[in-house]
């Protein structure tokens, strides 16, 4: 997939996003489409960038939870893209991110004291 810049728009294989800082919707982040949005706004999630610092594990969890359903471990890798893209990164495909979401799954949880 190609991703350059055209004038001020980026593009995203064909995609033409706006400037990051002009984004209003959610549906303008790339690989985020009406389920994505739906599930975002489950967890809490209604603008763009209510997703800067967020930890995209952790909303996936709590979408589980809130839900009462396992979803693909794929959903996971759209929220690590979308806020990954919201915090500055490039956009890039939602599967860009499998690698990294394996990684922070196989990590041990901490117990609390």
């Amino acid at each position: 997939m190609s991703h350059g810049r055209v004038g001020s728009l980026h593009t995203f294989g064909s995609f033409k996003m706006k400037p990051r800082r002009d984004i209003v919707s959610l549906s303008e982040i790339p690989n985020v489409g009406p389920a994505t949005i739906r599930y975002l706004n489950l967890v809490g999630i209604n603008t763009p960038f209510e997703l800067i610092g967020q930890d995209p594990i952790s909303l996936y969890t709590e979408l589980c939870s809130v839900t009462d359903k396992q979803f693909d471990p794929c959903l996971a890798d759209v929220f690590i893209s979308a806020v990954k893209f919201m915090e500055g990164e490039p956009a890039r495909d939602w599967w860009y991110y499998t690698e990294l979401r394996k990684k922070i799954l196989q990590k041990p949880v901490e117990p609390e004291h």
